[in-house]
């Protein structure tokens, strides 16, 4: 089965059927499909906001300020470091991020000595889970509906996604739809323009860009929020947060695993907590700076095997730029280096995962040729010419 869709597209390209390929695509249901993944429901601004809902929604948002001893300390660090920043900063988050990785440095140090089989393997199967709930669901089903999903595949999604221990669901649904329409702009929640840091985890430390809040009101977010799973992972959003991030990866362990509770706690909820917030950052980070661009040379997006292997096949960011409804976020690649794919698979194969986009070869390679960098593994290799092959055979 075949379909044409308009989330995001090849810039200058059209789109026809024969360019996107879906597979495992049932019959229609539309009584059970309450995944809003309508094929060609575009990506773009809300219809229903009227000019008086965004004044309103940007008036009520600037009423945020510092306090003042905030202000104060930002400018004592202007006058003394020399570090000027062009919006204010969040205090609440640079003690909250930088207490916890700095924390986690100074107990891994010192209890890294005790740490058992048990605690590197429970903590690389949450860290596998919440991995899995911010690549396959937040990522590939709910921002670029790149596949469906059945009822329980996307509880399974949410669980897995609250590991995580990030912002809700529909803050990180919208932040990475502005991110795609917006890339390496003003408007881009984390502008790689403005430095490895701040595309890493700066942007989350002081007050997003004014453009950035305008667009993001403007997302259109209606499919997200018609989902049932999304309305009660935003319902309950802290107490999801606390129970998975922190208590489910503590206390299972102890109670079930022998595993000292105060080494189950450093393990999984501090330092398999940092490494999933590191891992998600990169993508946003070193695989926009870092990597070569098969697929568009003119865009900042790389691939990069690095942080591909460590953010479960996310890396691949060159392709997933130009082709972001593809459910593999990648053209090739063994499933080691795209996990995600793999369990997206399993998943297809029991029904569970269904319609899943990609697109067609001659798509592809139309794009590469036009406007890649010439990296591609079916890019001619300039300095080299091929051997024509004898016709004749020299004889003993």
């Amino acid at each position: 089965m075949t379909v044409a869709t308009t989330t995001e597209t090849v810039p200058g390209t059209v789109l026809a059927a024969q360019d996107v390929n879906v597979n495992n695509a049932p019959k229609p249901d539309a009584g059970n499909d309450l995944n809003n993944n309508s094929h060609g429901k575009d990506m773009g601004d809300s219809k229903e906001l009227t000019s008086k809902d965004l004044d309103d929604y940007l008036h009520h948002y600037n009423k945020w300020q510092q306090s003042r001893f905030g202000r104060a300390l930002q400018q004592w660090i202007a006058d003394h470091l020399g570090l000027k920043f062009d919006a204010e900063i969040k205090w609440k988050n640079v003690l909250m991020i930088g207490g916890l990785h700095l924390t986690t440095v100074i107990m891994f140090f010192k209890y890294v000595w005790y740490s058992t089989l048990t605690t590197w393997l429970w903590g690389f199967f949450v860290g596998g889970c919440a991995g899995f709930g911010v690549t396959a669901g937040a990522h590939r089903l709910w921002t670029h509906r790149a596949y469906k999903a059945k009822l329980p595949l996307r509880i399974i999604l949410m669980c897995c996604y609250c590991l995580s221990g990030q912002n809700s669901l529909f803050d990180w649904v919208r932040d990475h739809r502005i991110h795609h329409k917006y890339s390496e702009t003003d408007a881009d929640p984390h502008n790689s323009n403005r430095g490895f840091f701040y595309a890493h985890v700066g942007w989350l430390l002081i007050r997003k860009h004014p453009e950035c809040i305008k667009k993001g009101r403007l997302i259109d977010m209606s499919d997200v929020l018609a989902d049932p799973v999304i309305q009660f992972h935003q319902r309950y959003f802290m107490a999801l947060k606390i129970l998975f991030t922190f208590l489910v990866p503590s206390m299972v362990p102890w109670l079930f695993l022998g595993e000292p509770l105060y080494l189950s706690f450093l393990a999984n909820c501090l330092l398999r907590y940092v490494l999933t917030l590191n891992f998600t950052w990169l993508v946003n980070s070193a695989a926009h700076i870092y990597g070569n661009k098969p697929y568009d040379s003119r865009i900042r997006p790389a691939e990069n095997r690095a942080v591909s292997i460590v953010s479960m096949g996310e890396g691949w960011h060159n392709y997933h730029h130009v082709f972001p409804w593809d459910y593999k976020a990648a053209e090739m690649g063994h499933y080691s280096v795209n996990v995600t794919t793999f369990w997206l698979d399993v998943f297809a194969k029991i029904g569970w995962a269904y319609d899943l986009k990609e697109p067609s070869k001659e798509l592809v390679r139309r794009t590469l040729e036009k406007y890649g960098d010439g990296t591609h593994i079916t890019a001619p290799i300039g300095h080299l010419k091929e051997v024509p092959e004898q016709e004749t055979t020299k004889s003993r």
